[in-house]
């Protein structure tokens, strides 16, 4: 609880009126169980001595009838109403930035910033009403507070938007997002190639965005909430026990290979993004109990992880003298895994979706049977780890490990399919 007095402290005849903050903190670690603080800072209203301690509280006045009196009174009551208000505004200057500021951080110099920031506040940048300049907005005020690959994803379906619009000659106004966009950007983006989830994710986006222009107090569509869109099942490619034991044992006479084939591995039985099993080191590990415990932060979530060091990541540590592999680039990785898993004989033909070039530099995701090696990225480590021990280890234990917050977010991971997941529940009744 906070209150605000003014106060006249000059000895001047004419001075800027003091401002006095008076708050209680509650807290057992003061002997009372609380404590007061006052707190001083200076205002730019500047009045007279004679005005404060003699008229700004006179409520009453003489009854007359000589007309120059009555003008002063006027005059005074008029004085007296403008003054309050402007008091008025900055008491609830101070006490709305009071009531969002840590009680920590209120200090003298805290309030006379806050009273400065009265008289100059910050311009506020009006928000654009376009939907291409807002999806421009969102982006810069979310990139602090999601991953670089987020970002990158944004601006992919940002410069799909630009696309659609250019095709309309027209800008597309945050009001304008409603079921005919729906309607006429999905049939653009089929034109173009690009596959349903893709487009899926992108009218999502969409609607992401334009949820956002609204709690901005920006006009949007009544039919904002009637947009729907629904991704279709994809195969998810994982590699089974098996096939991993043929990788580790496929010997490679090209260092970059066997490099490659040794994260392959740890990305396998460590389940974790690309983004952080590439950044481990042997001083991420540690030993309790004869158990060696593998500690690092996701780069994605900020989530601090301990999980366990399996043992077919240990035998790359100890062949390497306790130490990782060279680090590699997400992109060369991507290409050495994929010969990693042809010369183990990954060529099984399965059903996937890969990036086809349809035009010059142009790339669209195309679903057909292709040698399973062909289908390998950085992401099926993760699928990997999550499908082969579903229905081995507690779900609540794998969650752990990977990082999910929910079952729901697990179970998107897994390559197996509904017959296969009956089958491994079947173990939990006979």
């Amino acid at each position: 609880m906070a209150s605000v007095n003014f106060l006249y402290r000059s000895t001047k005849p004419k001075a800027f009126l003091n401002l006095r903050l008076l708050y209680r903190i509650t807290d057992e670690k003061f002997p009372k169980g609380y404590n007061d603080f006052s707190l001083g800072g200076k205002t730019k209203l500047e009045i007279s001595r004679q005005y404060w301690e003699k008229e700004h509280l006179q409520i009453r006045f003489k009854r007359t009838n000589d007309i120059d009196e009555l003008n002063r009174i006027q005059e005074l009551k008029e004085k007296q109403n403008s003054i309050n208000q402007e008091l008025t505004k900055i008491e609830a200057h101070i006490l709305q930035s009071f009531n969002s500021t840590d009680p920590e951080k209120i200090s003298k110099e805290w309030l006379q910033k806050t009273i400065n920031d009265y008289y100059n506040p910050k311009k506020v940048k009006e928000k654009p009403d376009d939907l291409i300049s807002y999806v421009e907005v969102y982006i810069e005020e979310r990139k602090e507070h999601v991953s670089p690959a987020t970002v990158k994803k944004s601006n992919v379906i940002k410069q799909m938007l630009v696309k659609f619009q250019d095709s309309l000659n027209h800008p597309i106004l945050l009001k304008d997002i409603n079921l005919d966009f729906k309607r006429d950007f999905e049939n653009f983006m089929l034109e173009k190639g690009y596959a349903y989830n893709t487009i899926a994710r992108a009218i999502k986006f969409t609607k992401t965005v334009a949820r956002h222009a609204y709690s901005q107090g920006l006009e949007t569509s009544r039919q904002l909430d009637s947009i729907k869109t629904k991704t279709k099942e994809s195969e998810k490619i994982f590699l089974t026990l098996e096939e991993l034991e043929k990788i580790k044992k496929k010997s490679f006479t090209k260092e970059h290979l066997e490099t490659a084939r040794d994260w392959l591995i740890i990305s396998c039985f460590t389940g974790q993004r690309i983004s952080d099993f590439m950044r481990f080191n042997k001083d991420m590990i540690r030993k309790k109990d004869d158990k060696f415990l593998l500690e690092f932060t996701q780069k994605k979530t900020g989530k601090i992880m301990t999980i366990p060091l399996l043992k077919q990541v240990r035998e790359i540590l100890d062949k390497r003298n306790g130490e990782f592999p060279k680090p590699l680039p997400d992109p060369k990785y991507n290409e050495y895994i994929k010969v990693v898993c042809k010369k183990a004989g990954l060529k099984e033909e399965v059903w996937g979706s890969k990036k086809i070039e349809v035009a010059e530099k142009q790339f669209r995701k195309k679903s057909d049977f292709y040698e399973k090696w062909k289908l390998v990225t950085s992401h099926i480590g993760r699928r990997s780890f999550a499908t082969n021990y579903y229905g081995e280890v507690p779900l609540s234990h794998l969650k752990t490990i990977t990082g999910h917050h929910t079952e729901r977010n697990f179970m998107a991971y897994l390559g197996k399919g509904d017959e296969e997941k009956a089958i491994d529940a079947l173990k939990y009744f006979d």
